[in-house]
Formats: C-alpha cells, structure tokens, sequence
C-alpha cells in the first residue's frame, strides 16, 4: 500500500508475437525473459502485487506455469483486446492503481517502477508516465493510472486501435485526464537508444547487457545499462537497425 493505495503491475505478455514468437520466455543469462523482468519488479518498494495479462491461447499455458512457479498471479483474456485484457487482470487482483508494463521490457527497472508511482501521487493526476514524451531508452517504459480511469476509458470506445493500445485513449483525450509526463535525467537522457525485446538483434543485446551485468551487480540498474551502452558502443550497434513499432 502507498498513500493507501493497492498498487499492481500487470505485464502484458503473449508467446505469439509476430514479430519474435515466444519472445517473453527466450533465456537471458539462463532464465525466461519473463521470470528476469518479475526479478527486477519484485525489489520495488511500492508495488504489492503482479499479474501477468496472458491470452486464452493454449500457447500461453506456459506463461501461466510459469506465474505459477515465480508466485504470481496470472489473468488470461483475449488477444486482440489488450486494453480489456489488462483491465480485467486488474481488476482480477483487486487493486487500485495499474503499474502498465509489457513482457517486452526485460530490463525493466524497480526504481522506474517507483518513481513512476511517486511521479503519479506527487499531484492529482489521472495518469503517470515516461512514454509518450520520450526521453529514456525504449525498454524502460512506464505507466501509472487508476483503474477507476481505464475502466472509464474502457467503456468509452471500441475503437481497434484504442483496444490494442492499453492507454491510447487516455494520451490522446489529454486535457479530459491530466498527465504527468516524467523525464530522465540530462545525463541518462537516450530516447534513440532500444533496449527492448521485439526482434531478434534485440534479443542478442539484452542477453548481452544480462551477461555482462549480472555477474557484477545482480541489481543492476538503468544506469548501469546506459553506462554499460555509452562505454562499449558496439553493443548498441546489434540492433541498430530493428525499426521501433508505433501507435
């Protein structure tokens, strides 16, 4: 509980990805991508619980022992509607404020994670996030909204695009919801730079980070990460060619 609020991050994360299939139990240093990620969640100070949004398909049934074996929850829902997906997974847990994560950011930080929520608290806001406004690397993306308001949200429209993309609705409805865009640091400001798992030239630099760092620092950081890219540029070439997906 934070400001008396339950919070809970939902990941949404599939195995039929089009553009990586089974990218979020591909092993990073040894372990699923999946199971890396809840790693790193699980040392935030605010959250108190974490649900995986997963499909009905039976691909996804590994996802959901998987959930079993690490001790979280899992909620499975439909495929194509992501945004009544990860709504419903919520509202499964019976929380009060979505920590919006996706299986595709392994790398993914605790302290994001909470200063996201501190950012979401710090006013009243209807929505916390390093998305939009991008100034960190893609890889560390982090959302923060009542579910009060994505139920709104939800029932409001079926727009295709609306239902893919959690949290289109509220972004493009700014000025209806008030949102805190939150930026990085000067120093860690790199939003060209792709930490985040959709191909498979991703795949090998985000092994590659978890191999390097790992046996240093089992914590490591966001900083880490971007120290780790700026000091060994090769590293940032491997993907340098994946195009990023956009709404």
């Amino acid at each position: 509980m934070y400001n008396g609020k339950k919070i809970t991050a939902t990941i949404e994360a599939r195995m039929t990805s089009s553009r990586l299939p089974g990218k979020v139990l591909m092993p990073l240093a040894g372990k699923p991508a999946l199971e890396r990620m809840i790693e790193r969640l699980k040392r935030s100070k605010y959250l108190d619980d974490i649900v995986i949004a997963t499909t009905v398909n039976n691909a996804d049934d590994e996802i959901v022992r998987l959930a079993e074996q690490l001790g979280v929850k899992a909620f499975r829902g439909s495929e194509d509607d992501v945004m009544g997906r990860v709504l419903n997974a919520a509202m499964s847990a019976k929380t009060d404020i979505i920590v919006e994560l996706t299986g595709d950011c392994p790398l993914m930080d605790s302290v994001l994670v909470d200063r996201g929520v501190e950012e979401f608290f710090s006013g009243q806001y209807d929505c916390a996030a390093n998305v939009i406004k991008r100034s960190f690397p893609d890889g560390f993306d982090v959302q923060v909204f009542p579910v009060s308001v994505l139920a709104e949200a939800e029932k409001e429209t079926s727009d295709p695009l609306d239902r893919e993309h959690v949290s289109y609705f509220i972004y493009k409805n700014e000025g209806r919801y008030k949102i805190n865009h939150w930026f990085a640091e000067k120093e860690y400001t790199w939003p060209e730079l792709r930490v985040t798992l959709d191909e498979k030239n991703d795949y090998e630099l985000i092994n590659a980070i978890f191999e390097k760092l790992l046996p240093v620092n089992e914590k490591f950081s966001y900083i880490d990460v971007i120290n780790l890219l700026r000091n060994n540029p090769e590293l940032s070439q491997i993907n340098k060619d994946v195009k990023a997906k956009h709404v």
